[in-house]
């Protein structure tokens, strides 16, 4: 009778490890489970990122552009000012003539005037549009980042719990 009660206790054991065996394969499969959602996790915010950051330099290039645009706009105006008076102090016969092209010359100011005015609208909305694809980005990067931390974290345990059940299925061997 000792001996049939000698291999219950073993025959218990040995499932006991069995089920230890299988916890341990689970948290395995979980932790490889995890590890692969995280990166594609990772993966897909680092792709926002990028993108958000390729929109931004874009809208910066589209700005500078406007700014140089702007620019330009401004020494046509200045060249344009200049060359209606120099031509009123020239051609004092033709007065009236320059009168009517200097209202001319007004409305296209008035127009250019109006048009950069515009211009700077948008360059101002653009730079508005760009703080906030900034202020997008940042929150973006500390969002990844905490993931990446609380995954790691569950890694962490989840190899910790590995460790320790695989040290209690290669706990002390029965013999009989």
């Amino acid at each position: 009778m000792k001996k049939l009660a000698k291999k219950g206790k073993v025959k218990g054991k040995v499932r006991v490890k069995a089920q230890a065996k299988d916890e341990v394969a689970e948290l395995k499969r979980a932790m490889t489970k995890s590890k692969r959602e995280s990166n594609a996790r990772i993966r897909d915010l680092e792709s926002q990122v990028s993108g958000l950051s390729e929109e931004a330099a874009k809208l910066k290039a589209d700005l500078e552009k406007k700014g140089r645009e702007l620019e330009r706009k401004r020494k046509d105006l200045s060249q344009l000012k200049d060359e209606g008076s120099s031509t009123m102090k020239g051609l004092e016969s033709k007065l009236q003539e320059m009168a009517e092209e200097l209202g001319r010359k007004g409305d296209d100011l008035s127009a250019s005037k109006k048009l950069l005015d515009e211009k700077e609208e948008a360059v101002n909305r653009l730079r508005e549009e760009m703080e906030y694809k900034n202020r997008q980005l940042a929150s973006k990067d500390i969002e990844m980042e905490n993931y990446k931390k609380v995954a790691e974290e569950r890694i962490f345990q989840l190899e910790a719990k590995v460790k320790e059940l695989e040290g209690k299925t290669q706990g002390p061997a029965f013999t009989t």
